[in-house]
């Protein structure tokens, strides 16, 4: 079956990457992605729509989809406030998904968080919790949430925090085996291929990811 993506948050570390893979691979016919101002890439398969995330409803896609890719994430230093973060980490990218299904998608991609729990006492880790719990009950033939920890990859703004952070993570990676090794830094680029590998699975069920589940497992 000719394969038809939806990406929301292709300028991000990973869906940038997940982006360029969905491209390349000849299962995938088109890729849509949805994206405030036109992007500085041009490919055949590719069609950017130009939206706000306030209206999703009042875009029009050219062909039905078969497969959603939820990218979208901000940080509260970006976010500026609970409620900022809130918006773009639970409402816009479930508003991704309802819109998704609705225009015919059967498979759904998203990138969460490690530690993501509806009930967990850390705001951050809270709202991802929520976001796979409201996405679940979407009921899609397929969901895949990726829980990864801290990413490594080149992004286009520097976080001093999260380089230090990623640095001390890589020096104990080493020890980090057990309950700990879900914690273990992770390459952005090995999230956005085993993405695309769930979504050409031929299987139903609502499905977890962390990084013993990741291929490759050593990267």
């Amino acid at each position: 079956m000719t394969k038809i993506a939806l990406v929301a948050g292709a300028t991000g570390l990973i869906g940038k990457q997940l982006m360029y893979k969905l491209l390349e691979d000849s299962h995938f016919a088109k890729v849509y992605i949805l994206v405030r101002k036109e992007l500085a890439i041009k490919h055949p398969k590719l069609e950017q729509v130009i939206t706000s995330f306030d209206h999703l409803e009042k875009i029009h896609l050219s062909q039905p989809i078969t497969d959603v890719f939820c990218c979208l994430g901000t940080t509260m230093k970006k976010a500026k406030s609970q409620a900022a973060f809130y918006k773009v980490d639970f409402t816009f990218t479930v508003e991704v998904a309802k819109f998704a299904q609705k225009s015919g998608a059967t498979n759904c991609m998203l990138v969460s968080s490690v530690g993501a729990d509806s009930i967990s006492s850390v705001y951050y880790t809270r709202v991802k919790g929520e976001v796979e719990e409201a996405i679940k009950n979407i009921q899609f033939d397929a969901f895949h949430a990726f829980r990864p920890s801290m990413l490594m990859g080149s992004r286009d703004e520097f976080r001093f925090g999260e380089k230090l952070g990623i640095g001390v993570a890589l020096l104990l990676r080493p020890f980090m085996f057990g309950p700990l090794a879900k914690y273990k830094p992770i390459h952005s680029a090995v999230v956005a291929n085993n993405m695309l590998l769930a979504s050409l699975q031929d299987k139903k069920g609502n499905f977890v990811y962390e990084y013993a589940d990741f291929e490759p497992k050593n990267t």
